[in-house]
């Protein structure tokens, strides 16, 4: 390796040493007239930036119609509509921007190539001109920030209002770990410098602390359908990122602090499989498992849609497979979830015995 190494730097020190030898060779004063461009030079240079243009736009089009279906899946939470809407809107903006300006440049590009005895026209200011490719792109895009502005104090406005569910999202290479607040609906102290595998204390919480007696600690994050949740998140090694696309979410969980994020889910997990997009997502995808274990390259289970929590920092070897089941449920199925699960309390008394 350390051979292959050396090889491949010293081919590139002699590909850098060729290139500046021809770069010194053009900066050389040259009697002739061989590297100025001439009226056919030109002209093909003009062909070539509509070759180009109708690449660029076919390009463009063949992404629409080919990964449109890799964009994010239908939002599942309250605050999702709006946040798409000023993503769709950007979109837009952006492509028609993209389609004239790129059409005009190539286009004056070609209208314009030099050609011999034609000089250019030199103008040392129009005010007017300035004044309207100033003031257009100002607009536009002062409506845009303060549209996001606006979309994004709402989407962060994490308050008490509407009796929230407290759920505290806790990261460490690999896995993530879910804490309720028991019946009061109030999460205990909690500290990495506590953390006692020994004792069953995972996540570091305050024994000393009543509010995390009922606590209740889990691998599956449920949640109730039409109520609002708000999250809590810590990490206890590095920077990790919550991120959960269905409901268009994502915290940063910064070691040392508490990061918090609030959403309102709409949609439970079953009603989201009846979707008929996601039902022909699962459908396409357990053809492509099909074929594959035909062939002996894949023997997995169908698949079936489900809510993911998943990390969206690369936090090590093992950070693609950092990842948590969601269940959105009726407030019935989750009171009948949470009844069964054992609170911190009764672990702690089950591990001292």
């Amino acid at each position: 390796m350390t051979a292959f190494l050396i090889i491949a730097v010293l081919v590139l020190v002699a590909i850098a040493i060729w290139q500046m030898t021809k770069i010194f060779e053009l900066s050389q004063i040259k009697s002739d007239n061989s590297e100025v461009a001439t009226d056919k030079d030109n002209k093909y240079n003009g062909y070539l930036l509509f070759a180009f243009l109708i690449f660029i736009y076919g390009i463009t089009i063949f992404s629409f119609w080919k990964y449109s279906k890799m964009l994010l899946p239908e939002a599942a939470s309250e605050h999702g509509a709006e946040y798409d809407s000023l993503m769709l809107w950007s979109f837009v903006i952006i492509f028609i921007v993209q389609t004239l300006t790129q059409a005009l440049l190539h286009y004056f590009g070609y209208k314009y190539r030099g050609e011999k005895g034609k000089k250019a026209l030199f103008y040392a200011d129009n005010d007017r001109l300035e004044f309207i490719w100033t003031i257009i792109p100002v607009v536009v895009l002062a409506g845009l920030i303060l549209w996001g502005l606006y979309t994004w104090t709402n989407i962060m406005d994490v308050n008490d209002e509407d009796d929230p569910l407290i759920v505290e999202l806790y990261a460490q290479q690999f896995n993530w770990t879910a804490r309720y607040g028991g019946e009061d609906n109030v999460l205990g102290d909690a500290n990495v410098r506590m953390i006692d595998i020994d004792r069953a204390n995972v996540l570091g919480l305050d024994e000393a602390d009543p509010n995390a007696t009922d606590d209740i600690i889990v691998k599956e994050l449920h949640l109730p359908v039409g109520r609002k949740v708000n999250f809590k998140m810590r990490s206890q090694d590095v920077l990790h990122s919550a991120y959960m696309p269905h409901f268009r979410a994502q915290m940063n969980c910064v070691p040392g602090m508490i990061t918090e994020f609030s959403y309102t889910p709409i949609y439970t997990t079953e009603e989201m499989r009846q979707n008929p997009d996601v039902m022909e997502k699962v459908k396409r995808t357990n053809a492509i498992r099909a074929e594959r274990a035909a062939k002996g390259e894949d023997n997995s289970d169908p698949w079936q849609f489900d809510y993911i929590l998943l990390c969206n920092k690369i936090c090590g070897k093992s950070h693609y497979n950092m990842q948590m089941k969601i269940i959105v449920e009726t407030e019935e199925e989750y009171n009948k979830w949470i009844a069964e699960q054992q609170t911190f309390g009764k672990t702690m008394l089950a591990s001292a015995q």
